[in-house]
This record gives structure tokens, C-alpha cells and sequence, in this order.
């Protein structure tokens, strides 16, 4: 137990002590020894110019003081080679007077005078005059020149001063260091808690996650590690309705309650906007799913934000050693397993499994090939008739996106359809189909023309105006345009939704909400939305003359749809008896394979010139009831 302790003090010591507090400290220490090392750096070379300086200048002084003494000596050699004796004494027994003005000239000594009293010289440099016996007779003075210590003594005082200027500013700048370096310090903490902590939660973030499986994985001698992530659904939608403040305060709240349903030992963190991770060791396979049920469990009580939200999320688990051995390994299974739960539905958990592998990989071909085929024109638009239920007459058609991919074959839209969504390259192939098949409708002036509006289109704030633009391109008439969504788009964003669909009302096209029955059905969507039809699912209709209450639905649904001034249209019509089930059930418009299968235009056109008037006992487009 107690060397478990210290191994856990070092560990905590080690995580205290990191790089960036080590160089901290490092640069705090080596700024204090910086500012002591230029203090007496400069004191030592202040001192010693200074003695430098002192110890030439007297120098200095004391040869110029030799030269003038050497000068005043040849000066009365000279006056004695000229004036023999009497250049030494005159008649009075000292100096004569008269010789002064030779002396100095030729000595180059300022106001030279002699003495015979040594008081007289005081303050002036002086050198005695000697007789033949060597006693002193006078003195010979002069104004000499002023030391240069003197006169320079202000040139010492500007080195002091300069010299005091320096010391401050070396404790100022000795202060700056330190204190740069404290900031410095302190952002460099700042930046770590940046790049290791998530801002919002203060969970720790995508890196420093990766490194603590790595370290799980380097510990692990037996049992498992087991890697989740958590991607929350419909995330989105409380963004756009309480704002971002909203979102990041129901965020906070399902960390802690996340974090909260966790076993002892596992380890939470963020990984990505609204995706979190856990990593958790245990002895067998059974940790991931108590793991998966603790998860899903906390999610299940609706959490309160001016209402109710029923926040569920997808999980996706990956554990080692059976699904990879390294922290990357881990983590790309593991997102892959989410992204197979998040396909499956809502509060769905996925383990990582082979076959997800080979799915994402096919996944990955036909998303490549479908954006070559975008860009190379290798996608194709069908129309499917739509008759009318009384005479069976063809009154419109659906267009609908195909892909016959060179080696592949055909590939179905339930195939690439949401590979595009997730690829962002649905805004791209809604534009084609809306111009395709709006350029194809001016050629059919009897038939509406239906496009189908995906939620990433509705969601566009471009939509409105490109419609508007491809209309005007076109010349189709806007009546007969109809645009077909599903509930789906409706309960991601009501409120924009709906905007939106007003928006495309008044350009004057007609909205049908589709495959009706099969979501959420609610009678609040039919009444505030501005739909002028209704879709009856095809599964309903699957069940006409094999279950009785398939009937009475498609009648309910009927007298629902009259009652708010709106068609009914049944897709998925395979039968004759279909046929005639929903005609009795008051059905306005009908769609299936008992009247035609989706084609190319060029088959429209043909279908339209054959069956142009109605044809006794024949169910199909163009064609009357008999």
C-alpha cells in the first residue's frame, strides 16, 4: 500500500511538474540571476574606469608639472650662456628682474616672477633659485596651468551621474525581467490549461484524453481498456432555440450528469463540440456494456431549460486488446461504432465490430465516386407518374435522383442519399435535381412537377432565392411545382422551417408533407404549416385487404386531410384492389408500380403520346377507369 502511495505522489508530481511550469520556473530563476549579473557588471566597470581614469590623470598632471620645471631650468641655462653671471644674480645678491621677461618667454611660463619670500608663491607653482653654496635665494612662481584633475573633475561628475543612471536602469530593467517573467509564467500556465482542459467544462480535452489511453493501454497486463464515445443527439436544435448560451449551459449539464453515472475509476472528458469520452479499464468484455447501460441510464430523465428536452446520444465503444492495441487504433474503431450507432437511430450504443469496417470502407468508395459522378455528370433524373384516382388520368410526377455507378450498377438513393448529407454534397445534388427536373417540366405543361426538399436543403437560406432564380431560368409556372418534406425537417427547427416553407409559398408552388403516418403525425404540423397535400405511406398501403385497420387509418387520414382543404395522395399503389380500396377511401391522387415505375423524360414523353386519351380497362397513366 504504501509504495502504491508514492508511486501516485510521484505520479501526481510529475503531472504538477510539467514542461511548461519546469521552463516557468527555469526562466523566473535565470531572470533574478540575469539582473544580479548586470548589476555587478556594471559596478565593476564603473570602478575600475574609474580608477583607470584617476590613475592617468595624475600621471598626466605630474609630467606636465616636469616639463614646466625642465623648461624653467633650460630657460635660465640659456639666460647664463647669454649674461654670464650676472644671468644668475644681480647686484643685490638675488635674481635680476630684468632677465624675468627672457626667462618666461623662453621657458613658456605664464606671469613668471621672482620671490624671496615663499608665501608669495602660495597657490602658484613654484621652484627655488639656489646661489653657488646651494642655499636658497628666492623662488621663481608662475600661474600654471590647471590640474586635470580639476579640471576635469566635471567630466567625473557626468560618470557618476551616467554611472547612477545605469544602476537604475539595471534595477529597473532587472524588475521588467522579472516581472515579464512572471507574466510569462502565468501565461504559459494560461496555455496549458488551454491546451489540456476544455474551456466549457473544464473536462480534460481530445488530447490529453489520446494520452491517457495511450497510458491505459501501456499499463494494461491483463483484462481490457475500453474506449467510448458519446455524441449527443439533437443537439442542434437547442442551439438554434435557446442560442449558444443555452447550448453551452445544457452542455455543463450533461458532463456533470455524465460524468456522474460513471464507475469508480473511469476517466471523462470532451472530445469534440457535443462528443465525450470515457476510457475505463476492467478485467472482462462485460465492462463495455455495464459501461454503455450507465451511459444511456443517465441520459433518460429530460432535462428542464424552459421546457422539457429529451436529450438522448449515440455510443460507440471500442476496447482493446480485441479491437486495436494503440490509442489511434482505439479511437477510429471507436468512431466508427458511433457512427454505425448514429445510423441505427436515436440512444442507440454500437460495439465495434468487423463488419463496421467494411461498411465504412464501402461508404468511403461510394462517397468518392459519388462526388465524381457529380462533377462528371454521371447522375440522371426519373420521373415517376402520378395519376388521378377518378379516371386515372397522369395529372403530375415525382422526380427522383439515380446513379448507375460504370462498375456497380444502379445505386439506390436510400444508399447515397445519406452518405451525401454527411458529406455536405446534398446541396449540390438538390440543386441538379431542382433544375433538372423543373427544365424537364416545361416540356409536360399538364403535369405538376414534385422535388424533394431534404433537411439539409430546408435548412439553406439560400433555398427560397435559388428557387426563385431557377424558376425564372426555366419558365415552368409555379403552380405547377410542388416541393415534398418530410416531418423529420419539421421537428429539427420549427420555427425556421416553417419561415422558410411561407417563403416558398409565396413564390407560388404548392407544399406536400410526405410519407404521413409513418413519424410523429401530429396534427400541430398540419395546422401550422402551410402543406397543400398529403403523402399516404407506402406501408399503409401495403397492408390495404390483409389487416382491417390499414383501412380505416387511410380513411381517417383521408377525411383528416379534407377536412383542412388538402389532397390526398397514396404512394406505393401495386394492385388493382389497392387501387380501388383507396379510390372507395376517398383518395384524390395515387403512385405505384401498378401505373408506372420511375423513367428517364424521354419515357414520359413516349408514355404521354401513347396514352394521351383513356384507354377501356387499362390502369395506367393516361389511361381511364373502366
Amino acid at each position: 500500500m504504501k509504495a502504491a502511495a508514492a508511486a501516485r505522489t510521484r505520479w501526481a508530481a510529475l503531472r504538477r511538474s510539467t514542461p511548461e511550469s519546469r521552463a516557468a520556473s527555469a526562466l523566473r530563476g535565470a531572470a533574478s540571476h540575469l539582473s544580479s549579473y548586470v548589476l555587478m557588471a556594471l559596478a565593476v566597470a564603473m570602478l575600475a574606469c574609474a580608477v583607470a581614469g584617476f590613475a592617468v590623470t595624475v600621471r598626466e598632471d605630474q609630467r606636465l608639472a616636469a616639463e614646466r620645471h625642465a623648461a624653467l631650468e633650460l630657460a635660465l641655462d640659456e639666460v647664463r650662456g647669454v649674461f654670464g653671471d650676472s644671468g644668475r644674480f644681480g647686484d643685490s645678491g638675488g635674481f635680476d628682474d630684468s632677465r624675468l621677461p627672457l626667462v618666461a618667454r623662453l621657458a613658456g611660463l605664464k606671469d613668471l616672477r621672482f620671490d624671496t619670500d615663499e608665501d608669495s608663491t602660495a597657490g602658484r607653482e613654484a621652484q627655488s633659485l639656489h646661489d653657488e653654496r646651494g642655499r636658497i635665494v628666492g623662488w621663481f612662481s608662475w600661474a600654471a596651468d590647471r590640474s586635470l584633475i580639476r579640471a576635469e573633475i566635471w567630466l567625473w561628475g557626468l560618470i557618476g551621474a551616467v554611472g547612477a543612471a545605469l544602476g537604475v536602469c539595471a534595477f529597473l530593467a532587472a524588475g521588467l525581467i522579472q516581472r515579464l517573467a512572471r507574466l510569462l509564467a502565468s501565461s504559459l500556465k494560461t496555455i496549458r490549461k488551454l491546451t489540456r482542459e476544455d474551456a466549457l467544462t473544464g473536462l480534460p480535452n481530445h488530447g490529453v484524453m489520446l494520452e491517457s489511453l495511450e497510458r491505459a493501454l501501456t499499463r494494461r497486463s491483463s483484462g481490457v481498456v475500453v474506449l467510448a464515445l458519446v455524441d449527443l443527439d439533437g443537439f442542434r436544435e437547442v442551439n438554434d432555440t435557446h442560442g449558444r448560451s443555452g447550448g453551452d449551459a445544457l452542455l455543463k449539464n450533461i458532463a456533470e450528469r455524465l460524468q456522474a453515472s460513471l464507475p469508480a475509476g473511469a476517466q471523462f472528458g470532451r472530445f469534440d463540440d457535443d462528443e465525450f469520452a470515457v476510457i475505463m479499464s476492467g478485467e472482462d468484455s462485460h465492462t463495455a456494456s455495464a459501461l454503455a447501460e450507465a451511459l444511456l441510464a443517465s441520459l433518460q430523465r429530460p432535462i428542464f431549460m424552459e421546457q422539457n428536452w429529451q436529450i438522448s446520444a449515440g455510443i460507440g465503444i471500442a476496447q482493446a486488446p480485441d479491437d486495436g492495441s494503440t490509442a489511434d487504433e482505439l479511437s477510429r474503431r471507436a468512431d466508427l461504432a458511433l457512427r454505425a450507432a448514429k445510423r441505427g437511430g436515436r440512444g442507440m450504443a454500437r460495439r465495434f465490430e468487423l463488419s463496421i469496417e467494411t461498411e465504412y470502407s464501402e461508404e468511403r468508395f461510394i462517397r468518392r465516386e459519388l462526388e465524381s459522378a457529380l462533377s462528371a455528370g454521371g447522375l440522371d433524373v426519373h420521373y415517376q407518374p402520378v395519376v388521378a384516382a377518378a379516371g386515372g388520368a397522369m395529372i403530375g410526377v415525382e422526380a427522383l435522383l439515380r446513379w448507375t455507378h460504370p462498375t456497380r450498377g444502379a445505386i439506390g438513393p436510400s444508399v447515397f442519399i445519406p452518405l451525401a448529407e454527411q458529406s455536405g454534397l446534398m446541396p449540390q445534388l438538390g440543386e441538379f435535381v431542382l433544375r433538372r427536373a423543373l427544365t424537364d417540366g416545361v416540356r409536360w405543361p399538364n403535369l405538376t412537377v414534385a422535388v424533394n426538399l431534404s433537411p439539409i436543403q430546408i435548412r439553406d437560406r439560400k433555398l427560397v432565392d435559388l428557387v426563385a432564380a431557377v424558376i425564372a431560368e426555366s419558365g415552368i409556372a409555379p403552380s405547377r411545382v410542388i416541393f415534398e418534406v418530410t416531418e423529420g425537417v419539421l421537428i429539427e427547427d420549427p420555427q425556421e422551417t416553417l419561415q422558410r416553407l411561407e417563403a416558398l409559398r409565396a413564390l407560388g408552388v404548392s407544399i406536400a408533407l410526405d410519407d404521413f403516418g409513418t413519424g410523429y403525425s401530429s396534427l400541430s404540423y398540419l395546422q401550422k404549416f402551410p402543406f397543400s397535400q398529403i403523402k399516404i405511406d407506402r406501408a399503409f398501403v401495403g397492408s390495404l385487404g390483409t389487416t382491417g385497420h390499414a383501412g380505416a387509418i387511410i380513411q381517417s387520414i383521408v377525411a383528416l386531410g379534407h377536412a383542412l382543404g388538402m389532397k390526398v395522395l397514396a404512394e406505393g399503389v401495386e394492385t388493382d384492389e389497392q387501387r380501388v380500396l383507396l379510390r372507395l377511401a376517398g383518395c384524390d391522387e395515387m403512385q405505384g408500380y401498378l401505373f408506372a415505375k420511375a423513367c428517364p423524360a424521354e419515357a414520359i414523353d413516349k408514355i404521354l403520346a401513347r396514352l394521351s386519351s383513356p384507354r377501356p380497362g387499362v390502369r395506367r397513366p393516361g389511361g381511364s377507369a373502366s
